[in-house]
């Protein structure tokens, strides 16, 4: 299932009179069964475009298709994975991942299979019967992909759904997913602020500018899978990326704080009363 985006902008007016450019002339193809991460710094837009391709958030010029229809609006073909679980708490594991297809009017038998197949896949088999107050963090999110997984989408939408676990935890999901991609040939776009995630993740990074969000650059990600962080072709992809985001981010960080600001070389601090190699 192809996604193409055409001219796309948006604009958030606020207080009713200032307005902010989120995004402007955004023009991508995202092609079926590719695995592409959006990176960027904070208030880019690019969760914007994600909520505007899932049907969530309307664009105010230019045109989003998908297989060459129009999007006029959410559809099953389009879930979305958020950074929160969102779980209900008062249903299982099973059920919460149920709830789709019960909404749908899948019949019993046939949803519990279902829910079943996607929790094995997520490596939460053993927890069916579990609340989501019994689940640590990580847990939870496989929960929600396998939710997400259900519905049977043609892309699932991931909106930084890792950004609140610890690094450990991301490693191992950061693995998993890649698993979950092969195995089930979904469209993954994947909006993230963390370089060694897009690198560890994508088969293509778009890179957006600071406000208004632009499309900076493209990285074609060549590397075999499954890929691990520390890897020495990831970092070398990291630090030519971060090559062109440094910008990026002392234009947000001048908006922030002081006008001052930079990201310039700056001399390493010492302490007067230590040998820092005097004589050598």
């Amino acid at each position: 299932m192809t996604v193409t985006v055409n001219n796309v902008s948006k604009l958030f007016i606020k207080n009713g009179t200032n307005s902010v450019q989120a995004l402007q002339d955004i023009n991508l193809e995202i092609r079926e069964g590719e695995f592409i991460c959006f990176l960027g710094p904070s208030g880019c837009g690019k969760s914007t475009l994600l909520n505007i391709i899932a049907g969530l958030e309307k664009n105010d010029g230019g045109s989003i298709q998908v297989d060459g229809t129009h999007i006029s609006g959410a559809g099953p073909d389009r879930v979305v994975v958020f950074q929160e679980a969102a779980l209900f708490p008062w249903l299982t594991v099973q059920k919460n991942v149920e709830f789709g297809l019960k909404m749908l009017g899948v019949d019993k038998a046939e949803r519990a299979a279902i829910a079943l197949k996607y929790l094995q896949m997520v490596h939460l088999g053993r927890f069916v019967d579990a609340y989501p107050h019994e689940l640590s963090g990580g847990m939870k999110q496989r929960v929600a992909i396998a939710r997400a997984l259900a519905m049977n989408p043609k892309i699932l939408l991931m909106d930084e759904p890792f950004a609140a676990l610890d690094a450990q935890t991301r490693s191992l999901l950061h693995k998993e997913l890649q698993e979950i991609w092969a195995q089930t040939g979904k469209t993954i776009i994947f909006v993230t602020h963390n370089v060694a995630e897009a690198a560890c993740l994508a088969d293509r990074i778009v890179l957006f500018t600071a406000r208004p969000g632009k499309i900076k650059k493209e990285f074609n990600v060549q590397l075999a899978r499954p890929r691990v962080e520390g890897n020495p072709n990831l970092v070398y992809l990291q630090n030519e990326i971060m090559g062109y985001l440094a910008e990026e981010i002392e234009k947000v960080a001048r908006e922030e704080i002081d006008y001052g600001y930079s990201l310039g070389e700056k001399p390493a601090f010492s302490l007067a009363n230590q040998d820092q190699g005097s004589g050598i």
